[in-house]
């Protein structure tokens, strides 16, 4: 049993597991970190729309779920709807992060390469944007709740 513990310990140091996007992002020189988050946060609000239709089709499914209406059919097509939503918004928020590793230098790419994780940290600041769930730009929250290494 300790040694389960050790072993999710240093898992939970490796980076873009526990380390909050946006502290890799400001440990830049200022014009890459400036740049970087400029341009996760254009990407993050380019997604929004996709996590924002994602959380009103899993509302709406929890609603119609509740309701003397209930219709597992219509349940199970929003809940659907709102993965594919979803979906489509992480895949916004991993295709603008690779946008902008690519223009960057090899060292500054290397360093960020930990936003491309699909871990949430563990902060939610939604001043960031793409507050970290971009999505992370993989992350399983909305880009309005997650980093794009979410």
């Amino acid at each position: 049993m300790a040694k389960r513990v050790e072993e999710a310990t240093v898992a939970g140091r490796t980076p873009g597991r526990s380390e909050p996007v946006w502290s890799v992002v400001e440990a830049r020189p200022p014009a890459v970190r400036d740049q970087v988050k400029r341009e996760l946060r254009a990407t993050a609000l380019e997604a929004r729309p996709d996590f924002e239709e994602a959380r009103a089709a899993r509302r709406e499914a929890i609603a119609l779920t509740r309701s003397a209406q209930f219709d597992p059919v219509a349940v199970a097509a929003l809940l659907e709807r709102s993965r594919a939503s979803e979906m489509r918004g992480r895949a916004r928020l991993e295709a603008g992060a690779v946008e902008t590793l690519s223009r960057l230098k090899p060292a500054d790419r290397a360093a960020l390469a930990t936003i491309l994780s699909r871990h949430r940290s563990k902060s939610k600041d939604a001043s960031h944007g793409a507050a970290s769930t971009a999505p992370s730009a993989a992350s399983t929250g909305s880009p309005a709740e997650a980093s794009p290494a979410a």
